[in-house]
């Protein structure tokens, strides 16, 4: 078979949950499948600032790169359902979309469509106005009914779809998203573990978050919880300062804004950018992680604290139980003052964290981006 893959959401060489589900996918697919051709579809008015020489190690698969303006090209697949993006690709038997996005394909060839979440749906206030305007025109609702098949990243998602879509549960199958080996714990004596420690002027003890900088992620709310804690005036829990580290997102300017008005602002550090391959290490040296977001289609950064033996702390909302699972303790996003009880509860009983060392590396250990490709690979050879 020839399969076309749509990877435009990776044109601007961001790694957030997205560009990072498509990335870590296709990898692992292009080394299970030898036998399909792919081609992957890339437009970009400028140079792509994704460095796709990885795939080059395939000969199954090629890179087909388009100049076209993005706004004029996403108007005429829009407005005229043309051009055909399967003949783009020179005829493909299945095209797949790892994110929703304007699309026109001929009748002959099939579509796959990843929903990563309905977000936007259950809280348009949390985009911009310009990302709201480009969900109304991708029709979701729309392209859904139109795909052959839908992937959905996780059962919370799925019930979203069937629910807000009224798509039959047949057509979308749950496919998790998968978590890399390079997660893991890592020793104490490590030297590279003081390394990172010095790169980002970490503190000794901290809680985590790492996410993007954006209203749904919940940052206000886990700095509320913070000031609980510091308020508590106990010797134990002053030890701990809070880092938040993560990309810049809507409305991050008035979220960083309101972390400065903290009373506790001197132990709350922001880092913007956290290289790839030091992540492991951050997540090594936190004694907490804390991820109180109001809405995950996923949820990858607590699956990999787990995995990198972290305590965390996550919301009981969306997918997250899901992935959480018993590795963790579930709170109420709504209320900080149940963040700050589990976080007191991780930080001050040892215990704890003893009884939760062992499940939170056994529900880690149920994602694989493997499993996720074998999955993909089943659902395109029945399709």
């Amino acid at each position: 078979m020839k399969i076309g893959i749509d990877i435009r959401c990776l044109s601007e060489g961001r790694r957030t949950g997205v560009e990072e589900y498509t990335i870590n996918l296709l990898k692992k697919i292009f080394q299970e499948d030898k036998r399909n051709k792919y081609i992957l579809f890339l437009n970009s008015w400028k140079k792509p600032k994704i460095d796709l020489s990885w795939t080059k190690k395939y000969s199954n698969v090629k890179i087909k790169i388009f100049r076209f303006p993005n706004k004029l090209l996403n108007l005429f697949l829009w407005y005229l359902q043309w051009p055909k993006i399967d003949l783009m690709l020179g005829g493909v038997d299945i095209i797949f979309m790892p994110n929703i996005n304007f699309i026109a394909n001929s009748k002959k060839a099939k579509l796959i469509l990843t929903i990563h979440d309905l977000s936007f749906e259950y809280f348009p206030e949390t985009f911009s106005w310009k990302r709201r305007l480009w969900h109304i025109f991708i029709n979701a609702p729309k392209l859904a009914k139109r795909a052959d098949k839908i992937i959905a990243v996780s059962q919370s998602t799925k019930d979203d779809i069937v629910k807000n879509y009224q798509i039959s549960p047949t057509k979308i199958e749950v496919i998790y998203n998968g978590i890399s080996n390079n997660f893991k714990t890592v020793d104490r004596n490590n030297p590279k573990l003081l390394e990172i420690k010095e790169k980002y002027e970490l503190p000794f003890n901290f809680i985590l978050f790492l996410g993007t900088f954006e209203p749904r992620k919940n940052i206000e709310g886990l700095v509320e919880a913070y000031e609980k804690i510091r308020g508590e005036k106990n010797k134990v829990l002053d030890k701990y300062k809070l880092v938040i580290a993560g990309s810049d997102g809507w409305k991050s300017k008035r979220i960083k804004e309101s972390i400065q008005k903290s009373k506790f602002k001197k132990d709350i550090i922001l880092l913007n950018f956290i290289a790839d391959k030091d992540k492991v290490y951050v997540y090594n040296l936190a004694t907490l992680f804390v991820y109180p977001s109001f809405f995950e289609g996923f949820g990858i950064p607590p699956l990999e604290a787990m995995k990198c033996g972290v305590d965390v702390v996550a919301s009981n909302n969306s997918s997250l139980p899901e992935v959480v699972g018993k590795g963790g303790i579930l709170i109420d996003a709504d209320r900080p003052d149940e963040i700050a009880i589990a976080c007191k509860e991780f930080l001050l009983n040892k215990k704890l964290h003893e009884e939760f060392s062992y499940n939170k590396l056994r529900q880690a250990q149920k994602f694989s981006w493997s499993k996720s490709a074998k999955m993909f690979l089943k659902l395109i050879n029945e399709l």
